[in-house]
């Protein structure tokens, strides 16, 4: 990032720092659920206990998990490199395929004990997986800043139910010695993220509002300009 640009980036993050790293629960429309009632004009009387909203309850037959070819990948070696995918928790090789295995993992072991209820397929885009590179996070640490679609089919006539949700799961990265510490305890950045993209989808399924993203502070709201 050019000075003069990350100056302004800078500026303009400390004013928006306070309102634009939450991502609110109303972001998504919830997924057509049976039994689950959708009546926002009824959420006063929900809040006080007269209605009692029922809770997702999904059957996961199979999880399709797509990294498309046409994410840029960057290995550069900087504080923040431009780019979509930014990985070095595993040797040099397939970005792509490296952070679709994450995803398998971590839908696979999210979803693990959702067998009750409609049976569906659910299928997840990667928008975004930007981890550490070397240099910050032998360094100053940031943001591991992660941006994923899912979607939910019914398993038997693949038919969706409701519009794709978008899921913005940035999770604190390590720098100096707390990662090497980290690293020592076996919490390198793959079982990080794997761990948090579990317990995600995990929110993201279980509740009409979804997932909320956590509150990083400056480094995030920098993401969230570009």
């Amino acid at each position: 990032m050019k000075p003069m640009k990350l100056i302004t980036a800078l500026g303009f993050a400390a004013l928006i720092a306070g309102c634009a790293t939450t991502d609110t629960a109303s972001r998504n429309a919830p997924f057509n659920t049976p039994g689950a009632t959708n009546a926002p004009t009824t959420q006063a009387l929900v809040d006080t206990g007269v209605f009692e909203v029922a809770e997702p309850s999904w059957n996961i037959q199979r999880v399709n998990v797509i990294v498309p070819e046409t994410l840029v990948v960057s290995e550069a070696n900087s504080y923040y490199p431009s780019g979509d995918i930014v990985w070095r928790g595993d040797p040099a090789g397939d970005r792509h395929a490296q952070v679709k295995a994450i995803f398998e993992n971590a839908m696979a072991r999210g979803t693990d004990d959702m067998d009750k209820g409609q049976s569906v397929i659910l299928d997840v885009q990667v928008f975004r997986f930007h981890a550490l590179t070397e240099k910050t996070r032998y360094t100053i640490g940031g943001v591991h800043s992660i941006t994923f679609g899912v979607s939910l089919r019914d398993a038997e006539t693949g038919a969706l139910l409701g519009e794709r949700r978008v899921v913005k799961a940035d999770l604190k990265g390590f720098g100096g010695q707390q990662a090497i510490d980290a690293e020592r305890q076996g919490l390198t950045q793959k079982v990080r993220i794997t761990d948090h993209l579990a317990k995600v989808i995990q929110a993201e399924l279980a509740s009409a509002e979804g997932y909320t993203n956590q509150r990083l502070g400056l480094v995030q709201a920098i993401n969230n300009t570009f």
